[in-house]
């Protein structure tokens, strides 16, 4: 056999315990239509300096994942349980006031939208010093200082000029790094970005992730990058998880997983991109249907039900028996969960290849 059982990364990762380890994570949401199961046992480890991209279309559970990681989900309706271990810390467990204490000091987070999450009544500066006050005791000069100080270090000109406008008054490039900027100023150990390039342009998506890579550089912490684009992921990550139905269904580095991705899914986010200096005649190949419903997911594999390689395993295996992560031969932990042999799949790769 080619193939190993491999449930969790931990297993493969040092000896030392991570310094985000994230068993099992579930969160279910209650509804009158039935449980929504937004993120359904989901596994990955990080350590401090690397970056983690999670993939996958829009419900596939990569957002609910980081609002879990900040402990947003406390107080609502949600169901969450699994471990999120942070520095051996249990953040699952943590009671809500000492989760307030870590959020925005220890983890923090760069939101999608950063025109909704800037506050339209308060100047950009203003917003920064006071995320930097909460969790330091300095004055409120102290605090402006550091505003435009890093305003200033993720390139925002005059910022002891543009510190004093309003999120209206930035363009969107300019909103996106002030949001940095204030998730970067109590120097996170964990930082979460959230779609960071959405919407931009692509000269300003390139130099955002400049950014976060430098920053990261300086300040070392760990970075988790939230995207439904592999090619911003191949770009800045280290390691990929690919996520389809609240679930981790790929995951590995991120060589293992663009260069010899295991699973179909995988597979159709790759073929869906376009190539720049490739085939320009060469169609672009979009996943047929639709993403499944989180309250009633498909039963055995969630994705057969749009997979065109379905009929290559027998028995009709994957509409009945959900598939287990298995580790793939040859690699550290690279990772995927397929009914597909490794010889079947190496048949697929050389008629795709011959096309």
């Amino acid at each position: 056999m080619s193939l190993q059982t491999s449930p969790h990364p931990a297993q493969v990762a040092p000896a030392s315990a991570p310094f985000l380890d994230v068993r099992d994570l579930r969160v279910h949401f209650p509804t009158e239509d039935g449980i929504v199961k937004s993120v359904d046992g989901v596994s990955f480890t990080l350590e401090k300096g690397s970056t983690l991209g999670i993939v996958g279309e829009s419900g596939s559970g990569k957002s609910v994942t980081s609002l879990a990681l900040l402990g947003l989900h406390k107080g609502t309706r949600a169901q969450v349980s699994g471990e999120i271990r942070l520095e051996g810390r249990d953040l699952v467990a943590l009671p809500e006031h000492d989760m307030r204490a870590l959020r925005g000091r220890t983890v923090s987070m760069i939101f999608q939208d950063p025109l909704s999450a800037l506050h339209p009544y308060f100047t950009v500066g203003a917003q920064i010093a006071e995320a930097y006050q909460v969790h330091h005791r300095v004055s409120k000069k102290e605090a402006r200082d550091r505003a435009v100080e890093m305003l200033k270090r993720v390139g925002i000109p005059q910022p002891d000029r543009r510190a004093k406008d309003y999120p209206h008054q930035f363009s969107g490039g300019m909103r996106q790094r002030a949001m940095i900027a204030m998730s970067l100023v109590c120097d996170p150990a964990l930082l979460i970005a959230d779609e960071p390039t959405t919407a931009l342009d692509v000269t300003v998506q390139a130099q955002i992730l400049d950014l976060i890579r430098d920053l990261q550089e300086e300040f070392g912490s760990a970075v988790i990058l939230i995207t439904h684009d592999l090619g911003v992921v191949a770009d800045i990550a280290d390691d990929i998880l690919v996520m389809y139905g609240g679930r981790r269904i790929e995951y590995g580095s991120v060589r293992d997983v663009l260069t010899r991705p295991e699973h179909p899914y995988t597979w159709g986010l790759l073929e869906s991109m376009p190539h720049i200096g490739g085939d320009v005649e060469r169609r672009l190949n979009p996943i047929a249907g639709s993403p499944p419903s989180l309250i009633d997911l498909p039963s055995g594999c969630a994705f057969h039900p749009r997979c065109t390689f379905k009929g290559w395993v027998p028995h009709g295996l994957c509409a009945a028996e959900r598939p287990e992560l298995l580790a793939v031969a040859g690699t550290d932990r690279h990772i995927a969960a397929c009914h597909l042999t490794a010889e079947t799949k190496r048949e697929i790769r050389g008629r795709r290849a011959a096309q």
